[in-house]
């Protein structure tokens, strides 16, 4: 069986740029060719693929599959060395200062960070929900990501990281520790009190998106709750962030939606406490370095202090590795 492989260097990218050497490869990914066989097929002289043949074994892309000597002639069959490429390469500012990229989980205290560590370097920010930033995080789209997601166990971040990096040290630091509950309209028009409640006809609510923490939760305790999703109007419609979905309650979009404390305190909207979760940074060891301004301000009392102004985030084992 053929194997995918993910090109990670932007040498390689690079020489797929040039449309002639993606055409070679498409062609040596169905099956090995000699020079002169692709010369035929593509209408070029076998002098102009090896020139182009050469440079792609040099980025290890191709490779020599057979040599075979018939009445003199020796001919040498090339192939692709993957049945597919993965195309993927983060395309960086240029700065006196670092980059890092950071995905997963929505958060106003990665936010407040970004401002604080500006002199120090660039904090770039994906919100993909903490499950999708993980996946980034394997995949090498970004430098840092952020996690709450509860296991089956009642622990956090643990066993997904134990999932997705099973050959790789990592390292994960918590952040903080935040309050999330339903984002209300001001005053409560409406009355509600519980999950229960949203299963109201004269109730609307929107969700977050698929894979983050947020959504996770909410899809596992209305199971336990035994609520059909199909009865809380507007469970299949979701935003990306909790500033999102506060938005939503705020313009009276929607009646309620789940989201931290902070994000109901910043838009004015009253606010239902429901659990409090870890929220964690996830870092590969190769990466320590680059993040190091970050993970040195979770240990300040500037941070702390920072913090304190964001209604419903706990700093009390801000910046503790969990051990993994």
């Amino acid at each position: 069986m053929d194997k995918v492989e993910s090109l990670n260097s932007f040498e390689q990218i690079k020489l797929l740029a040039d449309s002639r050497r993606m055409a070679i490869l498409r062609r040596l990914m169905a099956s090995p060719a000699t020079l002169t066989q692709l010369g035929r097929e593509l209408g070029k002289h076998p002098a102009w693929i090896q020139h182009h043949i050469k440079a792609l074994e040099a980025g290890g892309l191709v490779e020599i599959a057979e040599v075979r000597v018939t009445t003199g002639i020796t001919e040498k069959f090339y192939r692709a060395r993957a049945g597919a490429f993965l195309l993927h390469e983060l395309i960086l500012p240029q700065s006196d200062k670092p980059a890092v990229i950071f995905s997963g989980s929505h958060d106003l205290a990665i936010e407040s960070l970004s401002t604080r560590l500006s002199p120090h370097l660039r904090l770039l920010t994906l919100p993909v929900g903490s499950l999708d930033g993980l996946v980034n995080l394997r995949q090498g789209l970004c430098h840092i990501a952020g996690a709450h997601l509860l296991d089956e166990s009642g622990d956090y971040n643990t066993s997904f990281v134990h999932h997705l990096f099973p050959d790789r040290p990592v390292k994960m630091v918590t952040l903080a520790y935040r309050t999330q509950g339903l984002l209300l309209g001001p005053g409560n028009p409406k009355g509600i009190q519980a999950l229960t409640d949203l299963t109201r006809k004269n109730v609307t609510f929107i969700n977050r998106n698929p894979g983050s923490g947020t959504r996770l939760w909410i899809d596992r305790e209305i199971h336990r709750l035994g609520l059909a999703p199909s009865l809380i109007r507007g469970y299949g419609e979701f935003v990306h962030t909790h500033s999102e979905s506060a938005l939503a309650v705020q313009t009276g979009r929607v009646d309620a939606a789940l989201g931290i404390q902070a994000a109901a305190h910043q838009h004015g909207l009253d606010f239902i406490p429901l659990f409090e979760e870890r929220y964690d940074l996830v870092i590969p060891a190769e990466q320590v370095k680059l993040v190091h301004p970050l993970l040195d301000a979770l240990q300040t009392a500037t941070f702390r202090k920072q913090l304190s102004t964001l209604t419903g985030y706990n700093t009390a084992h801000s910046g503790e590795q969990i051990p993994l």
